[in-house]
């Protein structure tokens, strides 16, 4: 069974920081399959933060340079680095993973990940 369990969320003030860790377990070689990082606010879809897949990270262009994400292989973890953040981050931030190889830009869009974890609220107090 494959399960994505994300945790780090909490309450933090403008411009400081939080790190978001996904642990996968249950999808055989998942320390090379592409994970992402996304985020939804009531309302609206999930939005597109970040994805590694084996070496390449890929961000949306609005948060580069403040979040970095990162792997460790020996962990199975997956981590969201988020510096500077501002009162616009409050979210609440999912991981997915997919085993599936794809273009790289279709990582940008939920609908290409099969797995998800349940979601980690990250508020951020002005």
């Amino acid at each position: 069974q494959v399960q994505l369990v994300e945790s780090g969320g909490g309450l933090v003030q403008a411009g400081g920081s939080l790190r978001l860790s996904c642990a996968v377990s249950g999808l055989s070689g998942s320390y090379y399959y592409p994970v992402g990082w996304f985020r939804q606010t009531p309302g609206n879809e999930r939005d597109f933060v970040a994805v590694v897949n084996w070496n390449e990270r890929y961000y949306d262009d609005s948060l580069k340079g403040r979040f970095t994400i990162s792997r460790d292989e020996d962990k199975n973890t997956v981590y969201l680095q988020m510096n500077s953040l501002k009162p616009e981050d409050t979210a609440v931030y999912y991981c997915a993973a997919t085993p599936i190889f794809r273009d790289s830009n279709d990582y940008r869009r939920a609908t290409s990940y099969d797995y998800w974890g349940q979601g980690t609220q990250v508020t951020v107090s002005s």
